[in-house]
């Protein structure tokens, strides 16, 4: 069977990641006695710095862990409304969508509190010890990647007559740096120094040097300088410049939470995901529509069978998740509910979101996602790109061409994506992470610190009642879903990928690929898994402004082969023929609990997703 690469065994330690440079610095981690809790918060600083195009420290993370001695639990790193967040604010600016950009966008970041709380109750490394990497990326540089200076050309207008302080960093010189290029961040270097600094003088102690790390991030210099920062106006997507809702009071109340994981049963695995204010549940929903004996792999009828479930999936996600509201996780996975639903999978294509009825209850979609699901003009920004992870274009019709939006509007409308860190150890401890937000084209810069805030803020619909609707203090719903599988209690494997409304589509077809097909060397074989076509489709409301649908399209690799095409244009679906290696950025580690033997592997989309490991 064909591989890009080999799926890398051994037994000390793997780490995958989707830039070398932060799987490197992972393992150097491991290396130097850390824990894999210790090397993902390594990484995910390390990721920071040199794939700031897809994060940043004021983004989230949902990790998921799975300590060799302990239950397996979900960190949230994704932070809630600001208080003064609500429906009605911004209603009365004239807005019908949070904007994809500014600092209307930004929620409560929270990602450098949830990798301090991993760091503080799950690692064994001083803060220091972990920041070096980063630092040292972002003082002496570090070679950007080509999408890197492709995302600066694509915002240097909005950069250069809007947010300043972001051309300093990223329009050196006056331009965005070349692939290859030395790109340096001497302000995010210093922020990391002087919190080190001052959190090493505010206690003595590991674990209280982190508790005072996290102080100073919410109500130190760095909080200041959030707070100050949110409230000056700043160009966005809806054209107009919007002072933002967060202060230094939302930062001060702000702590990541652990949680139980949600689960899901199916031919011997158990699958973890995150709960209901996330897309994780969507996984196992697919999981739970899958009928007893499925089509061969990778044949037309296996391929329309995913894509079908998978809208039925997305359309309960669009009804039904959200942390305004009781999200019945419960009902969804339910074996009754979802015969009742898989009976919908008919022959054809289906062009309707159509969401369910757990236990009965009606479900209740926002306008603007019935509007686009009727094809009708929602009235926000038509043509936007999208601010956030990214919405892959779609056919007009069966065999056209892709209908590309525009990449860039001057607002700041651009496309963004994400990272993802999975990392096993020699002992067992397993973790998946899946961070993002931040990017470098949601916001400005903070030039006191080096970096700016995110935009969740935009997954949240500004319509009261709704279980994802705009709520002061809670969780705008994430995309971002990590995922573990686990085998009779043990975890075996950690994986995920970037994407937005697709991680869930890719790791289902990837979950299925990795346990369904043939083991190599008496393992999964991660690597096959990932490097099997891929598809994806829009075919449900877009989690990212604005907003967009496409009933019935998929999209598929050119890899997976005109048999299959043709056969999905017969039953109806519009399909769009993408690049041969185009849809997906998984990685994957895993662990044998009989024999100890750990593997690992990266996707080789993009040229920059690699694995490491002995």
């Amino acid at each position: 069977m064909f591989t890009t690469r080999p799926t890398l065994q051994g037994t000390f330690g793997m780490a995958a990641t989707t830039h070398w440079l932060a799987s490197q610095s992972a393992m150097g981690v491991l290396e130097d006695g850390g824990n894999a809790f210790d090397a993902a918060v390594a990484a995910g600083f390390v990721l920071h710095v040199v794939e700031p195009h897809l994060n940043g420290p004021a983004g989230e993370v949902p990790v998921i862990i799975a300590p060799v001695d302990g239950a397996v639990r979900v960190l949230c790193g994704q932070g809630p409304a600001p208080a003064g967040a609500s429906v009605a604010h911004y209603t009365s600016l004239g807005l019908g969508l949070v904007p994809g950009t500014g600092p209307l966008a930004a929620a409560v970041p929270g990602a450098f509190d949830a990798w301090m709380l991993l760091l503080r109750d799950y690692g064994t490394r001083t803060l220091g010890e972990v920041l070096k990497y980063a630092i040292g990326y972002a003082e002496h540089g570090h070679p950007a990647v080509e999408r890197v200076g492709r995302t600066v050309a694509t915002v240097r207008e909005l950069f250069e007559t809007e947010w300043i302080s972001s051309a300093e960093i990223y329009l050196p010189d006056g331009r965005p740096v070349a692939p290859g290029g030395l790109l340096r961040n001497r302000p995010l270097a210093a922020t990391w120094r002087r919190l080190i600094s001052e959190s090493e003088a505010a206690a003595a102690g590991r674990e209280a040097q982190i508790d005072a790390a996290r102080r100073i991030w919410r109500e130190g210099f760095i909080g200041e300088a959030l707070a100050a920062f949110a409230a000056r106006p700043a160009m966005d997507t809806s054209g107009e410049r919007h002072a933002g809702t967060l202060t230094g009071d939302d930062l001060a109340a702000f702590s990541a939470t652990y949680e139980d994981p949600v689960t899901y049963d199916w031919n011997g695995w158990t699958v973890a995901k995150a709960g209901g204010w996330s897309q994780g549940p969507a996984l196992l929903q697919q999981l739970a529509l899958l009928p007893p004996e499925l089509p061969a792999y990778g044949s037309p009828e296996y391929v329309h069978l995913l894509v079908e479930g998978c809208k039925l999936a997305m359309a309960d996600r669009e009804a039904w998740y959200g942390d305004a509201a009781e999200v019945p996780v419960a009902a969804l996975l339910s074996d009754d509910y979802n015969a009742a639903r898989r009976a919908l999978i008919g022959e054809h294509a289906s062009y309707e979101l159509r969401p369910g009825s757990p236990d009965g209850r009606t479900p209740r979609l926002s306008k603007h996602a019935l509007a686009v699901a009727a094809g009708e003009d929602a009235g926000e920004a038509p043509g936007a790109a999208g601010a956030g992870e990214p919405t892959v274009a779609t056919a007009d019709r069966p065999g056209a061409a892709p209908a590309i939006a525009p990449e860039v509007d001057r607002s700041g409308a651009t496309r963004g994506d994400t990272c993802h860190i999975d990392i096993v150890d020699r002992w067992g401890n397993m973790v998946s992470a899946t961070p993002s937000g931040g990017w470098l084209q949601s916001n400005p810069v903070v030039p006191a610190l080096g970096f700016p805030l995110g935009t969740r803020l935009q997954m949240a619909w500004l319509e009261e009642g709704l279980p994802n609707s705009l709520t002061p203090g809670r969780r705008p719903r994430t995309t971002l879903t990590p995922s573990l599988a686990l085998r009779d209690g043990v975890a075996v494997m950690a994986f995920g990928t970037p994407g937005g409304d697709q991680q869930d589509q890719w790791q289902m077809h990837f979950l299925l690929a990795a346990t369904l097909r043939a083991p190599v060397r008496g393992g999964l074989d991660l690597q096959g898994a990932i490097d099997a076509p891929n598809w994806h489709n829009d075919s449900f409301p877009g989690s990212f402004f604005p907003r967009a649908m496409v009933p019935g399209s998929v999209t598929v690799e050119s890899r997976i082969g005109p048999d299959v095409i043709g056969e999905l244009r017969r039953r109806g679906h519009r399909v769009t023929v993408g690049d041969a290696w185009s849809e997906g950025r998984l990685s994957a580690v895993a662990r044998d609990p009989e024999t100890g033997v750990l593997s690992a592997a990266a996707n080789p989309r993009g040229m920059q997703g690699y694995a490491v490991g002995r």
